[in-house]
């Protein structure tokens, strides 16, 4: 497993191997989802760079990924997750999206969950997408760290993301999402 992330880590790209393709910030409505649908297929590898606090009456509230507009049972889902006095894992399958980490209306004020999520060869259509996610946000106190890794069961080019929140209420104003292409 080690020689797995090490591996992952050393065929990380050079920071001038990224390109910005969109940026959404959320105004002071809030905003139900955020799309991504303008995708060139120039690139090797997508990465999206978020904040995000949600409205719901909680102190988190995940983003939610889905990929071509597909909300069927056709994401797998793994984390290793850490509080700082507890740590765990878990997997799922079955799942109708990709899952990040954000916070709620009720953690402190001012704290947003931050997201990193890597779509790996997200045009290659002789293959099911990979995904993995670096995520954090404060709890109200104690801080909650997560690494995620997911699967699309699809082997379509990724030509548009869809991102809404798991308690359905809407992000609020300054919640943002970037999406970046990656040069192969």
């Amino acid at each position: 497993m080690l020689n797995n992330i090490v591996g992952l880590l050393a065929a990380a790209p050079s920071l001038n191997s990224y390109e910005s393709i969109e940026t959404f910030t959320v105004g002071s409505g809030g905003q139900s989802s955020i799309i991504f649908s303008t995708i060139p297929s120039t690139y090797k590898h997508l990465q999206i760079r978020g904040i995000m606090r949600s409205a719901t009456a909680s102190t988190d509230d995940d983003p939610l990924f889905r990929f071509n507009g597909d909300t069927g049972s056709n994401y797998v889902r793994h984390q290793i997750f850490g509080t700082g006095s507890t740590a765990g894992a878990s997997a799922a399958t079955s799942q109708t999206s990709i899952q990040g980490q954000g916070a709620g209306n009720t953690a402190p004020a001012n704290v947003f969950g931050a997201n990193i999520v890597d779509i790996l060869d997200y045009t290659n259509t002789n293959k099911y997408k990979t995904v993995r996610t670096l995520a954090g946000t404060d709890q109200n106190g104690y801080g909650y760290m997560v690494m995620r890794s997911g699967l699309w069961l699809n082997t379509s080019a990724i030509n548009s993301i869809t991102i809404i929140t798991g308690s359905g209420s809407n992000f609020l104003q300054y919640s943002s999402f970037a999406l970046y292409g990656i040069k192969g």
